[in-house]
């Protein structure tokens, strides 16, 4: 099974608060579509600033994925809506954690989601619960971040301990993770704490509905603008 319904809700200390649905399939990378609503925090603040309702939809494709901001912020940039985010792009903005990112993106799956958490801490099962009314086996603990991370892309060591030295920096070490998989061992339930710079984080992620079909297309090119051509344009400032 490699598409699933996702529902989801993350907090990261002020700064967001939002709310995630939609549906991602993996079988070529991840595909899809996804509505991420900002109901609290400073994200939520600016995008109501600038004249959103607070949701984004977004449409993942296997190299890039596409965010329409809405009409007030497309008219601050031309008249496009969509943003195009490629993932390249971001590995190199990022640096070490863009790289986990294009990898882990275009590289992962549910099930290696388990393996890799189960190998990266101190992980066990936790007994036998119902996820919204389906049997599950309960898998908790802790787990070190860039270990989990590590384990789950192909980052050379330069990578890694690159990366460790940016989490660290950001205070991410440690998080405390519980996953209820069904019995076919693909995800029902996820929830992960832990601490960060920006105060306490913590998401709850709802897996339904595996093999569902999966469309996405991209937007329409004349109505979409790269997002490094709006760091050029705010870069150079007004002309």
């Amino acid at each position: 099974m490699r598409s699933a319904r996702i529902e989801g809700t993350t907090e990261m200390g002020d700064t967001v608060s939002m709310k995630q649905t939609g549906t991602i399939g993996w079988s070529d990378g991840p595909t899809g579509t996804l509505t991420l609503t900002y109901t609290g925090g400073t994200m939520a603040e600016a995008l109501k600033q600038g004249g959103g309702d607070g949701s984004v939809r977004a449409r993942y494709l296997r190299d890039e994925y596409y965010a329409d901001m809405g009409e007030a912020f497309a008219a601050t940039i031309g008249g496009k809506r969509w943003v195009r985010h490629a993932y390249q792009d971001l590995a190199e903005l990022g640096g070490p954690a863009g790289d986990v990112l294009e990898e882990q993106v275009q590289n992962s799956t549910r099930e290696q989601g388990l393996k890799a958490l189960l190998a990266a801490g101190d992980v066990r099962k936790a007994g036998q619960q119902d996820v919204r009314g389906v049997p599950a086996t309960r898998y908790s603990g802790t787990v070190d971040v860039a270990e989990l991370t590590g384990r789950n892309s192909a980052l050379d060591a330069g990578q890694l301990a690159a990366l460790k030295e940016r989490l660290s920096a950001a205070g991410v070490t440690t998080q405390t993770v519980d996953m209820w998989v069904g019995e076919d061992d693909l995800p029902l339930k996820k929830t992960e704490r832990g601490e960060t710079a920006a105060g306490a984080f913590s998401s709850t992620v709802f897996y339904s509905d595996y093999g569902t079909e999966v469309s996405v297309r991209k937007p329409p090119t004349g109505d979409t603008v790269d997002f490094k051509e709006i760091l050029r344009q705010r870069a150079a400032g007004p002309s």
